[in-house]
């Protein structure tokens, strides 16, 4: 089992490779034994024989070949299929083990530790399951039917994360490409006997790419308004990536996006509930009005009698 050490050293060599084509010896040495300094590691000496090991264990944990070009140096020369979700759950690794370390960092950075109600233990057995193609059987609590909970049987493909949960990404008994909380799984059973094709023309870029959060409703043009003091938020931390500023003046400022209308963008919405007005579409406005004034409702001031 690699160490807590070892898992930064890895760390580190894969953001340091995926942002550079090609990294020399030297400079790849250097930059590892660099950024060890920065955690106050006392193991910061960083030799080419361990470089040599760690690419040996990035290769059996993540799927990733490291080789040599003797004029240019280091690259990735291969990557598992499964890379992408390996890389995304090393996302800022380096930053957040030496924030909950004994670092010099603690002194300056103040990282927000959001729980989580992910079950970690839950994360390998999946990513085993996807990556070995087997099929798994799992009980899902629908919390929007009080709590129900069914019996599924999927074909797992992705594990996706957004707004701070992960998504377990297959396809169902009817063949259609569904997503479930990993949160609300319990009893997984991985049927490690059988093996499913996988689909790999599915683009789970371009599937995400207009949705805030995990989708399943249409791509629609949506429009915003908002005051001088939300628009502000709004202009330097867009939205969306497909935000367009059709106008703006002092009073504030008018956006366009395009994106499928999720239950998170809808609470997105609600928490500037202040200042934004729903232009279009239609059903978005009626949505938001409905929820608002249940809310109000809900929400009357106590009355209270007086001595």
């Amino acid at each position: 089992m690699a160490k807590l050490s070892q898992i930064r050293r890895l760390a580190i060599l894969i953001n340091k490779l995926s942002a550079v084509r090609y990294v020399p010896t030297d400079a790849l040495i250097a930059h590892v034994e660099n950024t060890l300094a920065l955690y106050d590691n006392k193991d910061s000496n960083y030799s080419q024989r361990t470089m040599q090991r760690d690419f040996g264990l990035i290769d059996e944990m993540f799927g990733i070949v490291i080789r040599n070009d003797k004029s240019r140096g280091y690259y990735i020369a291969e990557l598992d299929e499964m890379t992408d979700n390996y890389k995304e759950l090393l996302l800022n690794f380096e930053l957040l083990s030496s924030i909950n370390t004994d670092s010099v960092l603690q002194k300056y950075v103040l990282a927000e530790h959001r729980q989580n109600a992910i079950r970690h233990e839950l994360i390998a057995p999946l990513l085993k399951a996807i990556r070995k193609r087997n099929p798994i059987e799992f009980d899902y609590t629908l919390v929007r039917h009080n709590g129900k909970i069914v019996h599924k049987r999927l074909m797992p493909h992705f594990l996706k994360e957004s707004q701070y949960r992960w998504y377990l990404i297959g396809y169902d008994t009817d063949g259609k490409l569904k997503s479930f909380g990993v949160d609300r799984i319990s009893a997984i059973n991985i049927l490690e006997d059988t093996q499913f094709l996988r689909d790999e023309h599915i683009n789970i870029p371009a599937l995400f790419r207009e949705s805030y959060g995990i989708w399943n409703n249409p791509v629609e043009d949506i429009i915003l308004k908002y005051d001088s003091v939300d628009g502000a938020f709004v202009k330097t931390l867009p939205l969306h990536h497909s935000q367009q500023i059709l106008s703006e003046d002092k009073t504030g400022i008018t956006v366009k996006l395009r994106l499928r209308i999720t239950n998170d963008f809808v609470m997105e919405l609600l928490s500037r509930s202040r200042s934004v007005e729903v232009v279009a579409p239609h059903t978005l406005r009626t949505r938001l009005y409905d929820t608002l004034r249940q809310a109000a409702e809900r929400n009357k001031p106590i009355e209270t009698e007086c001595d």
